[in-house]
């Protein structure tokens, strides 16, 4: 099985700088190779791989400063554009800016690459055009290299060595089905009754952000103090990334290796986190507000959760599904009642027709547990507060090997 160990660069001043001119190489490839492609397709014609690989070997014999760079390294991006314009467009494909764009490069052949460890807390590596490089032994490679991807974050070098670790996906998991519900407060509701969370910065990390914010605001564009209140961002956001990534990493596994079949909404983050700006009946009106909750969706790492999930999943065997999120937040557990009434706060779920109480996000990750079974689909077909009674027909089966859910395990009971 693929996986990915991560390490922090040591870099002398020499590799230092192959690393700055291999990068912006490979911007320049790239932004070439895209205004080709876009030419072709704008007369009609279509160019792919074959051709500009062709074309690059002649230009790394006119370019001396082009010759010095890896041809594998130079290959690996002209396959990464063709992948991209075949995925999404050749016009919507992103040019590389030099600025906003983060130099990453990728040696292909795991046989030229060889992995030492040094002492308990340092290891190197060898890799092409660099030689051999120190970095920060945080784990063991455990596997054998495949390749090794080199790139550049908030001021600090990286690499990634894809490996295989001889492992396999089980092929039967002992757990028991649970659904999940993420919100806004609370990162992760399981319909068991858990409600892990984890904010990515502290109260007096984020006024330091926005003091950072407001700072950057008032320098000048191109001076030398500017760029170092960039980099101070980069490395706070850096960092309140890397918490909400480890938070996603540990919830996948300890869900993973309880449960046997895992259920999610089919949520479309990206479209949710879209700006309001343009998209309201009159312009500006609740933007802030949209803006609000875009940046609480981003911070919990929705998309970030379902990722590490996955991943976790193939070495546990467990299943991952997703279900239709309509309505899950205002549908009764019990009774299956749906009534927008009902959600009676962002923590407080109370059922108009029973009486059911209970913490909102765990009643909505119970909905979409019997959604992954065809249970919450009501027995007339119908959806909506302002329609018929909705009952759920008798005698339903449950997920096999599922337990009954306790009704209050959060603080929140019933009258």
């Amino acid at each position: 099985m693929l996986s990915e160990r991560r390490y922090r660069l040591d870099l002398t001043t020499d590799q230092l700088a192959v690393c700055e001119a291999t990068g912006a190489a490979c911007r320049d490839v790239w932004n070439t190779g895209l205004e080709q492609r876009r030419y072709y397709r704008a007369k009609g014609a279509w160019l792919d791989y074959v051709p500009q690989a062709a074309q690059l070997t002649v230009a790394r014999s006119e370019f001396p400063w082009l010759a010095e760079i890896s041809a594998q390294v130079l290959q690996q991006t002209l396959m990464d554009l063709d992948k991209a314009c075949r995925s999404h467009g050749t016009f919507t494909v992103r040019w590389r800016s030099k600025t906003r764009w983060h130099p990453s490069f990728r040696f292909p052949s795991g046989q030229r690459i060889e992995v030492e460890r040094l002492a308990k807390k340092w290891g190197r590596c060898k890799l092409p055009k660099l030689g051999w490089v120190r970095f920060r032994w945080s784990r063991a490679l455990g596997g054998t290299v495949r390749s090794a991807t080199v790139s550049f974050k908030a001021g600090h070098w990286y690499v990634s060595f894809l490996i295989e670790d001889g492992k396999n996906t089980p092929e039967h998991h002992p757990g028991t089905p649970v659904g999940i519900d993420r919100g806004v407060t609370v990162a992760i509701a399981t319909s068991t009754g858990m409600l892990p969370d984890r904010d990515g910065a502290s109260l007096g990390e984020a006024k330091h952000y926005k003091r950072l914010q407001q700072q950057l605001a008032r320098q000048q564009k191109g001076s030398s103090r500017r760029r170092e209140t960039v980099l101070k961002l980069a490395r706070a956001g850096a960092r309140q990334a890397d918490r909400v990534g480890d938070f996603c990493a540990k919830a996948a596994a300890e869900l993973t290796a309880e449960h046997s079949i895992i259920v999610l909404e089919d949520l479309k983050i990206k479209k949710m986190t879209a700006s309001a700006r343009g998209t309201m009946a009159e312009p500006g009106q609740c933007v802030r507000a949209k803006a609000g909750l875009n940046r609480a969706i981003l911070a919990k790492g929705w998309g970030r959760l379902g990722l590490a999930l996955a991943s976790a999943a193939r070495y546990t065997g467990s299943q991952i599904m997703k279900v239709n999120p309509a309505y899950t937040s205002q549908t009764c557990h019990r009774c299956k009642e749906v009534h927008k009434e009902s959600r009676e706060s962002q923590a407080v779920f109370r059922c108009v027709a029973c009486g059911y109480r209970e913490h909102s996000d765990v009643n909505a990750a119970r909905i979409v547990l019997e959604r992954a079974a065809g249970l919450a689909v009501p027995g007339r077909g119908d959806l909506g507060d302002s329609r018929s009674v909705k009952r759920q027909p008798p005698g339903h089966a449950r997920i096999p090997g599922q337990r009954p859910a306790p009704e209050a395990r959060t603080g929140i009971h019933a009258p």
